[in-house]
């Protein structure tokens, strides 16, 4: 039975329905009459925000990378060597995929994104830069920092981001043991990390 909506903003409403069902039933399961029936809204709310599935999608991405960039943040902040700092990054970076697959799954299905919404460019853009700032000041000082930059970001995003995805697709249970293998995962991870 659907629920009265009573909500009083309806657009976060719409967000935090859409994120619900993302993580119950994947990207796929997603529909614009489906979040409207989760608020209790008309079938047309949705579309009165977002315009359609993709503008809801992207928003929701935003909603995501700003979360994602956040996560990193935080976890940079709390070491003051650079190197621990990029590493905290990663892990933060596989930890994120982990506590929200859903939603992590959905900020990198570019298919189904409109990356000039300025919501979800920003977001984009902001955690981008924390991982290339991050890999800036780790890697500083090379005479042509620019490609040096560039090449460490997209190692450094390459492992963890392959590392996340063959974690949340089960590609990586033959290296983990069977007790606990998100735990060893991380420490997988950790020690990945750890290698220059």
């Amino acid at each position: 039975m659907t629920r009265p909506y009573h909500h009083g903003d309806l657009r976060a409403a719409l967000l935090a329905a859409a994120e619900e069902i993302v993580n119950r039933d994947g990207v796929a399961g997603l529909t614009l009459r489906g979040v409207a029936r989760e608020v209790g809204a008309s079938h047309a709310a949705p579309k009165n925000h977002f315009d359609d599935l993709t503008g809801l999608v992207s928003e929701l991405a935003a909603v995501g990378f700003n979360r994602f960039a956040d996560r990193m943040q935080a976890a940079a902040a709390s070491q003051a060597n650079p190197r621990d700092k990029l590493n905290a990054i990663g892990r933060a970076y596989v930890e994120f995929a982990l506590a929200e697959p859903g939603l992590f799954q959905l900020m990198f299905r570019g298919e189904r994104l409109d990356k000039t919404r300025p919501a979800l460019h920003e977001a984009m853009l902001r955690a981008f830069g924390t991982l290339t700032g991050s890999v800036a000041a780790t890697h500083g000082g090379d005479p042509d920092a620019a490609r040096a930059t560039r090449a460490h970001a997209a190692r450094a995003w390459s492992m963890v981001h392959g590392f996340a995805i063959l974690l949340l697709d089960d590609r990586l249970n033959p290296l983990l043991d069977a007790g606990s293998p998100r735990a060893d995962a991380l420490a997988l991870l950790d020690d990945m990390l750890a290698m220059d």
